[in-house]
Order: C-alpha cells, then sequence, then structure tokens
C-alpha cells in the first residue's frame, strides 16, 4: 500500500482533486466523513455533553454552535480536537492495517494533515493551492459564512504557504475543471510508475 496524503487549507480544492482521483478509480479515504460519522457515535457525543455542555440538544450535537465556541477560543478548541484526533489515529492506523497487503495506491483527503503529524504515515503529499481571494470567496459562497467567519476557521489552520513548503507536489486548482482534471490524471500516471 501506498499511501499519498491530499491536504490544503479550506477552500483551496482539496476535495476537487480527491473527487477527480476517485473518479479515476482509486480509494479515496475522507477524513472529514470520519469526523462526521463521530458525532453520531453516543460515546463521543456523552463526552462533547460533559465538555461543552451548551452545544448538545435531545442527544444531537450542534455542531454550528460548537464551531462559534471552539473558533472563539483556541484554549477549547484545542479540548476539542484533544477528543478527535485520537479517535480518528485509531481510524486510519485500522485503514493502513486492512489495506497493508494491497500493492497499490490509496489517497487520504484530510484537512488538517500537518496539524495532526500523520504526513508520516504517508509516502507523498499532495498540497491543494489557490490564491487567498479566490479561497476566501469560495468558503464564503459554498459555506454561507461571512468574512470575519472564514477569517476565524482559515487563522486556526497552518498557513498553505507552509503547507506548499512541506508538500512534494502542489496544484494550483485556480482552473477550468477540465485542465485540473488533465494535471491530475498526469500526475496519477507518474505516482503508477514510481
Amino acid at each position: 500500500m501506498r499511501l499519498i496524503a491530499i491536504t490544503g487549507s479550506i477552500g483551496c480544492g482539496k476535495t476537487t482533486i480527491a473527487r477527480i482521483i476517485r473518479k479515476e478509480g482509486y480509494t479515496v479515504f475522507d477524513v472529514d466523513a470520519w469526523v462526521r460519522r463521530l458525532y453520531f457515535n453516543k460515546e463521543f457525543i456523552n463526552r462533547i455533553r460533559e465538555v461543552f455542555p451548551e452545544t448538545v440538544e435531545n442527544h444531537t450535537v450542534n455542531k454550528r454552535k460548537l464551531r462559534n465556541i471552539v473558533f472563539n477560543d483556541n484554549a477549547r478548541l484545542k479540548t476539542l480536537e484533544d477528543m478527535t484526533h485520537p479517535f480518528l489515529r485509531r481510524y486510519l492506523k485500522s485503514v493502513i492495517c486492512r489495506n497493508s497487503r494491497y500493492n497499490g495506491l490509496f489517497f487520504l483527503d484530510v484537512a488538517l494533515l500537518f496539524e495532526m503529524g500523520w504526513e508520516t504515515y504517508c509516502d507523498r503529499v499532495i498540497v491543494a493551492d489557490v490564491d487567498y481571494n479566490i479561497q476566501k470567496q469560495r468558503v464564503m459562497e459554498r459555506d454561507r459564512v461571512n468574512g470575519e467567519d472564514f477569517d476565524k476557521i482559515n487563522n486556526v489552520q497552518m498557513s498553505n504557504e507552509k503547507k506548499k513548503q512541506m508538500a512534494d507536489v502542489v496544484i494550483d486548482t485556480d482552473k477550468p475543471i477540465n485542465l485540473l482534471k488533465l494535471e491530475v490524471v498526469a500526475l496519477l500516471n507518474e505516482l503508477e510508475k514510481d
């Protein structure tokens, strides 16, 4: 198994790259989906209720309330990360174990790759990149947030400039989808030859 990470800051296009790779027939593990499933786990919900009681209503976590709390308080964000990251790391290790005997490329779509130290599990790292103003506009339109909320979310992540310095490959996603697909397919062909 060769594990290739796809990362980048919010709105930079990592999910679009992952979608192209998936359509080309490769397995792409979506860490955001792992996180979403975590919020249906009773044990995790109970832990959230203990630490962030104002965010749990009828055995459901109000993620908007939780987001507002943690993006306005770095200490509470760290507390939430300390709760979620060990679960995610265990899940990643189980995925690696289950697929270790396969001799092929597997991809990991993960926004906080470097923040969690997961680059150590990966053979290569692809960073999606785009101009800051385009990034901001994408997120504001997609997530229906204002500029201030975008800045709060973006500022808790490692800067994309730093991520690019740590990357094996940087893909600028500010191009028509057909050109982006050509670039990604060329990269896949290169990775297959390695």
